[in-house]
C-alpha cells in the first residue's frame, strides 16, 4: 500500500455554526497539496469533508460532537415515512448536470437560504461564492435537478467518488416543501449508489444535539466514524 504524506494546517478558533456557545476549530489540507478525486476518496474514509476546493476535518479542543456519517447502501431499508416520500415523488423528474453556474439554480439557492437560513452568511452569497462553495476544480461533482410537473423543484450536489457517492448539499423551492425533497434527494442518491455498485453514501457530519444534522440517524443502519473506525449507530 502506498503511503501519502498530506500537509494540514489548523485554523484559529471560531464560533460554531451548529451548537450555540461552542468554539470550533478545523484542520484543512494545505492548499499547496494537489487534490484529486481518488485522494479525496481515501480522505473521506478517514472522516474528512469537502467544502469547495478545500478538504477539512473538525479538530475542536473541547468538543467532539461532529461525527462523520455514512450509509452502506446495500444494507439500507426505507422506513414508512421514506416509502411515503418515494411514492409522493414517483413522478419527479431527475436530470444530472455538470457543476456549472445556472441562473435558475442560483435564484433557487438564494430563495432557499433566505427562507431557511436568513441569519447565515450564505443568505447573501454572490454567484461566485455560491459556485465556489458547492463545486470544485478537482472533484467529480454533479448538480442533480429534481423537477415536478416540469417545474424546477430542487438541486442535490453530489460528489462521485471511487467507491461511494457523497451528499454535498441539497436545496429546494420552499413552496414545494410538502414533497420532502431533502429526504428524496438522499433516497435517490442511495439508489444511484446501488445501481452503480458503489458501497457507501457519505452524509457529512452527524451531530446528536443539532436538529438540522441529527436527522441522518433516520437512515439506517447509519455508520459513524469515531476513534479511527466506522461503527453502526446504536439507537
Amino acid at each position: 500500500m502506498t503511503t501519502i504524506s498530506i500537509p494540514l494546517f489548523l485554523t484559529q478558533e471560531y464560533d460554531c455554526s451548529y451548537l450555540d456557545g461552542e468554539q470550533a476549530q478545523s484542520a484543512f489540507v494545505h492548499p499547496t497539496f494537489q487534490l484529486t478525486t481518488p485522494i479525496y476518496s481515501l480522505l473521506i474514509e478517514q472522516g474528512f469533508r469537502r467544502s469547495g476546493d478545500q478538504i477539512y476535518i473538525p479538530k475542536c479542543l473541547q468538543c467532539s460532537a461532529c461525527i462523520p456519517a455514512r450509509l452502506a447502501v446495500n444494507q439500507f431499508k426505507a422506513n414508512r415515512a421514506q416509502k411515503r416520500c418515494l411514492k409522493k415523488n414517483s413522478q419527479t423528474q431527475v436530470t444530472v448536470k455538470p457543476p456549472v453556474f445556472e441562473q435558475q439554480h442560483y435564484d433557487m439557492y438564494m430563495h432557499y437560504q433566505k427562507m431557511r437560513h436568513d441569519d447565515s452568511s450564505m443568505a447573501h452569497s454572490s454567484p461566485d461564492e455560491y459556485l465556489s462553495f458547492l463545486s470544485s476544480s478537482w472533484c467529480d461533482t454533479r448538480f442533480v435537478e429534481f423537477s415536478i410537473n416540469n417545474r424546477l423543484a430542487g438541486i442535490a450536489v453530489v460528489d462521485y467518488l471511487d467507491n461511494a457517492l457523497s451528499a454535498v448539499y441539497t436545496f429546494f423551492d420552499p413552496e414545494l416543501s410538502s414533497y420532502s425533497l431533502g429526504v428524496y434527494a438522499v433516497l435517490w442518491q442511495i439508489e444511484q449508489a446501488r445501481r452503480q455498485q458503489r458501497e457507501y453514501l457519505y452524509l457529512g457530519f452527524w451531530i446528536k444535539d443539532c436538529k438540522k444534522m441529527s436527522y441522518k440517524s433516520e437512515y439506517q443502519p447509519l455508520q459513524l466514524f469515531s476513534k479511527n473506525c466506522w461503527t453502526e449507530l446504536s439507537l
